[in-house]
């Protein structure tokens, strides 16, 4: 080839790919997160994903609508990658509620690990509006009632309090941001929620819930 052919070819580089409206939506999530990450959830705003992610300001406006849209959509991303992992491990998980407790642990903390530092402050502006509030209420009623089917079972009057779960749920945030941000360990949350779900059974099965194979952890 020759030098001239080269620099025809330099200087009419080849057109971008373009991506499918799925494709172009996870793209313009993951560079969402990496923002997140790296400037933190104040930095994130529409035009700034825009800059980022390569594309022109309509492209975003017409994926999330507003910044609340986006925030609702960086949430229900986190959420369906913690439900994937929830399910699939319980799928593979023994009947017992030491098992299942050590997945309900394990897969909490672990999703927010995987997603990182990032999701603390996304969840932090999703309770400073009403709106988002209430997407995220949404969204943890939804797993509150997966856990409450998984671990009734092992409940003696074959109930477990909302109170307890609740309670359950609360507990399960501040370990795993505790753990994200380098408080704690994993394991140490992990630990600290199997018991803590252990317990909110057994009190429901008036202390006979936790069986001989106790000695299973996350």
């Amino acid at each position: 080839m020759s030098s001239t052919e080269t620099r025809d070819q330099s200087s009419h580089p080849q057109p971008r790919r373009r991506l499918s409206r799925q494709d172009r939506h996870r793209q313009l999530l993951d560079v969402a997160w990496r923002l997140t990450r790296e400037e933190g959830t104040e930095a994130l705003t529409l035009g700034r994903l825009a800059e980022q992610a390569n594309v022109t300001k309509p492209v975003v406006y017409d994926h999330f609508g507003t910044r609340a849209g986006l925030l609702a959509a960086l949430y229900q991303d986190f959420d369906a990658r913690q439900t994937a992992i929830m399910d699939s491990a319980l799928q593979a998980s023994q009947p017992t509620l030491p098992s299942r407790a050590a997945v309900i642990a394990s897969s909490y903390v672990d999703c927010v690990l995987l997603q990182g530092r990032e999701i603390p402050g996304v969840i932090a502006a999703l309770a400073g509006s009403p709106e988002l509030e209430k997407i995220k209420r949404q969204y943890e009623a939804v797993f509150i009632e997966k856990c409450r089917i998984v671990l009734t079972p092992f409940a003696g009057a074959g109930v477990i309090a909302p109170a307890g779960l609740w309670g359950m749920l609360g507990a399960a945030e501040a370990l795993s941001y505790a753990a994200a941000t380098g408080d704690i360990t994993a394991a140490q949350a992990k630990d600290e929620l199997f018991e803590t779900i252990i317990a909110m059974v057994d009190r429901s099965a008036g202390g006979r819930a936790r069986h001989a194979d106790g000695a299973d952890r996350p």
